[in-house]
């Protein structure tokens, strides 16, 4: 298995070994763009893979924060509640970049920058950037994806 996620299309496609499509996932990227540079708060491109998966049996709408769940759930309240937040939730599946020098090691290391793709409430706009530089999936969508996908699946992360 792969995937490939399109910030252009704001699209992520799951594909089998044989390159047929399995899945396709509306997400939303960086609100800042692409890049790969440490506090850009943009979506690093190039090869990776899922380095981790965190949340296995948690339920929809926990909340991570620094990759632990926190023993609460999101809820429309709790958001009003902690306005302008960059929610975390249900699932992470934690990337690694695999280029030397493009966004692994030193100042573009996509693990060291904490880039997931992980879920965000259900009222989070889809098919638009507006992340921090992770990707960002529905909560039944990420719950899917981490379901079918193992540790070390390749991602490759593109602007077309």
């Amino acid at each position: 298995m792969n995937i490939k996620i399109s910030v252009a299309r704001q699209l992520l496609t799951l594909f089998d070994e044989a390159g047929r499509v399995l899945r396709e996932y509306r997400v939303s990227t960086g609100k800042a763009g692409v890049g790969e540079v440490f506090g850009s708060f943009q979506t690093p491109r190039g090869q990776h893979l899922i380095r981790a998966k965190i949340g296995a049996g948690a339920d929809a709408n926990t909340i991570f924060v620094r990759r632990r769940a926190t023993g609460e759930v999101w809820s429309p309240t709790f958001d009003q509640l902690h306005t302008g937040r960059d929610w975390i939730l249900t699932r992470i599946l934690w990337l690694s970049g695999c280029e030397p020098g493009r966004n692994r090691l030193g100042p573009v290391d996509t693990m060291r920058r904490y880039v997931y793709i992980h879920g965000a409430p259900d009222i989070t706009e889809m098919g638009k950037p507006g992340s921090h530089g992770c990707i960002r999936m529905r909560n039944d969508d990420i719950i899917e994806l981490f379901d079918l996908v193992p540790a070390y699946t390749p991602v490759e992360i593109s602007e077309d």
